[in-house]
């Protein structure tokens, strides 16, 4: 069997190993959605759950919200739209913005979602992490802050010391 390089490599390659993570997650996610007959892509759920939390919301903020580039929000947006589950309107306060809501079909997806969906992802990581030492939520907490501090590259002078 080929040695797993990425988890032998330790801190070195936390971020690809967080990502093939992720990937594995939103992947089984997916199947889950799937089996409960939910039409949408695992990555595009968050933007409907921010503007369920928060009301209609433009671009940047779902971008914001969500954590990606506005580019990519955009896109997302774009797909949303195209599926029926948001709707973008100008504000009333001002024109020039865009706000995105809920469509009643998004509304729906996102009541039966509460209800049905989830839950079921919820209890699938929850059993996942159980037994996992430490809270991870609080463990992945303090890494997204501490890169919001100081990214990677203001971090560990090992390289500056050397040259």
């Amino acid at each position: 069997m080929t040695e797993d390089i990425v988890r032998a490599m330790g801190f070195l390659c936390l971020g690809s190993r967080f990502r093939r993570i992720g990937e594995r997650l939103q992947a089984d996610t997916q199947q889950i959605m799937e089996e409960l007959d939910v039409s949408l892509q695992s990555a595009q759920y968050p933007f409907l759950a921010a503007i369920d939390r928060a009301g209609p919301l433009t671009i940047g903020e779902l971008a914001q919200a969500v954590g990606i580039t506005q580019p990519g929000a955009t896109r997302t947006v774009s797909q949303l739209l195209e599926l029926g589950y948001v709707d973008m309107q100008a504000s009333t306060e001002d024109q020039r913005r865009r706000l995105i809501s809920l469509t009643s079909k998004g509304q729906e997806l996102i009541d039966y979602s509460k209800k049905s969906v989830w839950p079921r992802i919820e209890q699938a990581v929850r059993e996942l992490c159980g037994d996992l030492s430490g809270p991870i939520l609080q463990q992945l907490a303090a890494i997204e802050d501490g890169l919001a501090q100081a990214p990677l590259k203001r971090r560990g002078n090992l390289g500056k010391e050397q040259q």
